[in-house]
């Protein structure tokens, strides 16, 4: 097989002393009726080898799974366009709580008073250049949400995903039904987190982190949402 990587990425990256190949696998782009052990089998079984590893984009689980935030069903109040006006528009993942939209979601999720004194937090740590203490505040669930805006894609425009539920399981039963070892991560160009991985993978986050560290899923209309990773082999 030949690997492929996406533009301005590399097949190749070092890791410590050992180099791996990443193959960004193209897909059509998934929906909330497609089942992701299906959409793993279809694109993935025939490529795979005993010790390679799956890197599989949390959205793409999620939206099998039906974690989605639609715009209709989120009403947006006082707090919500006030407090987005204190905050950046664009966070290093995306689009965050300057929307109106996404600090609402924030308000229903882990309520006002939590909010607030994230946002107050935030406002006066930022004031000595520490940032990000918004999100440490509220919470992975809100930092994760993604969509509502369509840089990339029109359908991204009016829904909201969120993280996938137990991801460790989901990569669980991947290994067990398809023989596939699995990590599902959070990725994009700032930045990797390992949200979830089946049980046979002995490396810790750190080490998988730095195979997909430059995000070879790439962040705009690659349909690239599954990265399959191999130790490359000492000529």
């Amino acid at each position: 097989m030949k690997f492929v990587a996406n533009e301005g990425k590399n097949v190749d990256i070092q890791v410590g002393e050992d180099t791996y190949q990443r193959h960004a696998i193209k897909t059509r782009f998934i929906e909330t009726t497609d089942n992701y052990i299906d959409v793993v089998k279809e694109y993935v079984s025939d490529l795979y080898k005993e010790g390679d590893i799956l890197s599989i984009s949390e959205k793409i689980i999620s939206i099998c799974q039906n974690k989605i935030v639609r715009r209709e069903d989120i009403k947006i109040g006082f707090w919500a366009n006030f407090l987005s006006k204190f905050a950046n528009r664009k966070n290093r993942g995306g689009y965050g709580v300057g929307m109106p939209i996404n600090m609402q979601y924030a308000i229903n999720k882990v309520g006002l008073p939590r909010v607030i004194l994230a946002s107050v937090l935030g406002g006066i740590t930022k004031l000595f250049g520490i940032k990000g203490v918004f999100y440490k505040v509220v919470g992975r669930d809100v930092s994760g949400l993604d969509g509502f805006y369509d840089g990339a894609w029109d359908k991204y425009r009016d829904i909201g995903i969120e993280l996938p539920s137990d991801p460790s399981l989901v990569c669980n039963e991947i290994k067990n039904k398809l023989g596939i070892s699995a990590m599902i991560v959070d990725s994009n160009d700032f930045g990797q987190v390992i949200l979830g991985k089946s049980s046979d993978i002995k490396f810790n986050d750190k080490t998988l982190c730095q195979m997909i560290k430059d995000n070879p899923a790439g962040q705009g209309q690659q349909l690239t949402p599954l990265i399959l990773i191999r130790k490359k082999k000492n000529k």
